[in-house]
């Protein structure tokens, strides 16, 4: 493998600030990450990036090498053409950020666009910079669809070597294989390495998974802020008010939608309300109830990403 460091260069002005944000937290800072491309079902992860950025201080400490890693052809940036020439240039960014939350508690942000090529190294980049700056907990967060209906409370299944952090939470199954991703290598390799890790992935009703669904976003931002301590209360803010919204717009077109829909909503509340009904009663099932597979989760996870990559044009 190449020399990982050559993946990435240093913003001087920015690790002078992440280096004296790490000498004031002697216990070590937090890395929030995020690639945008993959499963990331209601752009959940996509939404709270942008909410953080758009409600918090932020400066650029590391930038990753895109035209190494972003297959243009894949997904080409958009340039801006005005009257008689190109005016802009939207550039594939992949860049580590200091942030600042609330309360001003520094924590860092990696996100951008998911590396087409080179995931190893990549990895073992993010690891060079979890070890630099002196990372206590590394947390990602993303969305997956599943058979869970938007009237009920966005589920999250927590995952890596930190999972003690969401007390409460379950899996819904004992194994299954699905299409890898950069963010879940981040995550096996610095594990593997002995980092702490947190992965939460918010459970998304399978017929909104290709649209904005903020529910899901403030679930798991929620889901974030209670593991780490980090105070993100206008992010937290944005996205309620956008879920109030969305969840007015989704119950307007079942209103004006047809039976179908309408009954596979009713179906999937029924679903739910067996099952969580069977939890409080210690897993006394009144009924049948038909829970995904862990082959029918896969596939539900491959039907997605076919309809991504259809509309996108890949």
């Amino acid at each position: 493998m190449l020399d990982p460091q050559g993946l990435y260069e240093w913003e001087p002005k920015g690790l002078a600030v992440a280096d004296l944000a790490l000498a004031q937290e002697t216990a070590g800072l937090v890395m929030l990450y995020h690639f945008d491309g993959y499963i990331d079902a209601g752009e959940t992860g996509e939404l709270i990036v942008s909410r953080l950025l758009d409600t918090l201080p932020h400066q650029v400490v590391a930038r990753f090498d895109h035209d190494r890693l972003i297959d243009y052809r894949a997904r080409r940036p958009l340039l801006t053409f005005q009257r008689d020439r190109w005016s802009a240039y939207e550039t594939p960014a992949i860049e580590l950020r200091i942030v600042q939350d609330a309360t001003g508690a520094p924590f860092l942000l990696l996100s951008g666009p998911e590396p087409d090529v080179e995931w190893e190294r990549f990895a073992a980049a993010v690891g060079q910079l979890v070890e630099r700056l002196g990372v206590r907990l590394s947390v990602n967060f993303h969305g997956i669809p599943m058979g869970v209906p938007h009237t009920r409370p966005v589920g999250v299944t927590p995952h890596g070597n930190r999972t003690d952090l969401m007390p409460g939470h379950r899996s819904f199954f004992d194994e299954a294989q699905v299409p890898g991703s950069a963010e879940a290598l981040v995550e096996y390799r610095l594990a593997e390495a002995g980092h702490a890790v947190l992965g939460v992935a918010a459970h998304v009703p399978h017929y909104v998974a290709r649209s904005p669904y903020p529910d899901a976003a403030l679930t798991a931002l929620e889901a974030v802020t209670a593991a780490t301590g980090l105070v993100l209360p206008n992010a937290a803010h944005a996205l309620r008010s956008e879920a109030l919204r969305t969840q007015e717009e989704i119950e307007r077109q079942i209103a004006e939608g047809d039976d179908e829909l309408v009954t596979l909503v009713r179906g999937l509340e029924h679903q739910y309300d067996a099952v969580s009904g069977a939890e409080t009663r210690g897993n006394l099932v009144a009924e049948p109830v038909e829970l995904p597979s862990a082959d029918e989760l896969g596939a539900e996870f491959e039907r997605f990403l076919a309809d991504r990559e259809g509309e996108s044009g890949h």
